[in-house]
């Protein structure tokens, strides 16, 4: 066996954080290796964010589309061409991946190399190639962006029945008769929303006492409405028991108030979550620690427990957003090619589910508010309030916002309403900028526009 080619850095998978860390390695002039099993641009850009948010908008086409006559607008009857759909979003995905691929292929001192890694030591790996065999590389530090995949529960007959997942979901060539949503978290909820705009019925079967656990039981009720009212078919408290069936036909089999019930439809989405890729990284050859879900261990600044060995992105856990993978990347930019201090201590997460109308959340939720026992005042308001979402008729949702009793500080908030996600980050911007809400409430926006509307909602307080 040939001796293992040495590099100063190895960066494992090409995810949003792994992909710009490996470029700026190689431009600071260390010579530099990215490993990556499958393809460039890790799930964001290949099955995520990137997909997904292009499906959702020929959702939303059809949506509006069925509305014209709200509007005195009235066409022929919306036909769906699920491979025009499909091309369209795979289009865009080669269009992101081909970009990166140019960019790292002109990178000076980076080798792009295409296996599955693991660890044989401290700083030693064997990378599993499809031509070339076991090929050996050592190096002075290892950065482990290798990402995530979507779980599969143990549900008796699942592995027996042909299920989609968030990946697969994405390739279908037609619409489903009638989908099945196993999960109501954000995969669950986009999916379920955008193939009922396509045409489908769609049932979903949530085990928690609400859709989308971690947030606030007003939000999960708000969702729950606006999903129903667009036809969508909710089970809460439900637990899966069996399922069966064939290509064309599939049973599931749930419990639902103490009761056991039975339903037939043709597609299973199983978005239940998603699991770390780490299983295949031999973490104990390298001594690097785990917790019991496998995601790897780091402190706040990505440093796991084996000396010049980080982790970034979803592999390390915490919050599962391509946002905070780039964030990672800067963080150790600024550490070990800037001398600077970064850390993860008190970062904001913000985040957006694509259902719509969106849902945009920034900083401590009430109930996280509560639970510290701090003193916060809430301020609510119903986006029919707002003429901007009333003059283009999507008044769905309300804005929410918790504030610090005694500083007058935004610790955080819920958009649920047309461009959510917008909103919430203007709201982010005043808390990154420790601008009191009576900033926001005094502040002299344009009119008609969805930004007036802190006018209101910081006059609108439940206390």
């Amino acid at each position: 066996m040939p001796p293992p080619q040495h590099y100063d850095s190895i960066v494992i998978g090409s995810g949003q954080g792994g992909t710009p860390l490996c470029q700026a390695l190689a431009s600071a002039g260390l010579r530099t290796a990215l490993i990556e099993k499958i393809h460039v641009g890790g799930t964001c850009i290949n099955e995520g964010c990137t997909p997904t948010k292009t499906m959702v908008a020929s959702g939303r086409v059809a949506y509006l589309a069925r509305r014209g006559p709200d509007y005195g607008v009235h066409t022929r009857a919306v036909r769906i061409a699920m491979e025009r759909v499909r091309k369209r979003k795979r289009d865009i995905v080669v269009s992101f991946r081909s970009g990166s691929e140019r960019r790292i292929a002109k990178t000076r001192n980076l080798n792009l190399i295409y296996g599955q890694a693991s660890f044989t030591g401290p700083k030693s790996i064997v990378v599993r190639t499809p031509k070339r065999g076991e090929l050996h590389f050592t190096a002075d530090r290892f950065f482990i962006n290798a990402g995530c995949r979507p779980t599969v529960p143990d549900i008796p007959g699942l592995s027996e029945v042909p299920f989609l997942n968030s990946t697969s979901i994405m390739e279908l060539a037609k619409v489903p008769a009638h989908l099945f949503v196993l999960g109501g978290g954000y995969v669950g909820l986009e999916s379920a929303q955008l193939f009922r705009r396509l045409g489908s019925r769609v049932t979903i079967l949530q085990r928690a006492p609400q859709l989308l656990s971690g947030e606030d039981k007003d939000i999960a009720e708000a969702v729950a409405g606006i999903l129903q009212q667009d036809g969508i078919q909710i089970h809460l408290d439900s637990a899966v028991e069996e399922v069966s069936g064939s290509r064309n036909r599939i049973t599931v089999n749930f419990r639902t108030a103490g009761k056991s019930r039975k339903l037939e439809g043709t597609h299973l989405l199983v978005a239940t979550g998603r699991v770390p890729n780490s299983d295949t990284l031999n973490l104990p050859a390298a001594a690097i620690s785990a917790d019991a879900h496998r995601f790897i261990r780091v402190n706040e600044k990505l440093e796991t427990s084996a000396k010049d060995i980080f982790a970034l992105g979803d592999i390390k856990g915490g919050p599962a957003f391509t946002h905070i993978s780039y964030d990672d990347f800067r963080i150790l930019r600024a550490n070990l090619l800037e001398n600077g201090n970064a850390s993860t201590t008190n970062r904001l997460v913000p985040y957006t589910v694509f259902i719509d109308p969106q849902l945009g959340r920034i900083g401590i939720s009430e109930a996280e508010a509560r639970a510290q026992n701090l003193a916060v005042r809430i301020a609510k308001m119903p986006m029919n309030y707002v003429a901007r979402a009333l003059e283009v008729d999507e008044s769905r949702g309300f804005m929410k916002a918790i504030v610090d009793a005694t500083t007058d500080q935004i610790l955080g908030a819920a958009i649920l309403g047309i461009e959510g996600g917008e909103i919430m980050a203007q709201l982010q911007i005043a808390m990154m900028g420790q601008l009191p809400y009576t900033t926001l409430r005094d502040a002299v926006f344009a009119h008609p526009t969805l930004a007036e509307s802190f006018n209101n909602l910081f006059t609108k307080f439940q206390d």
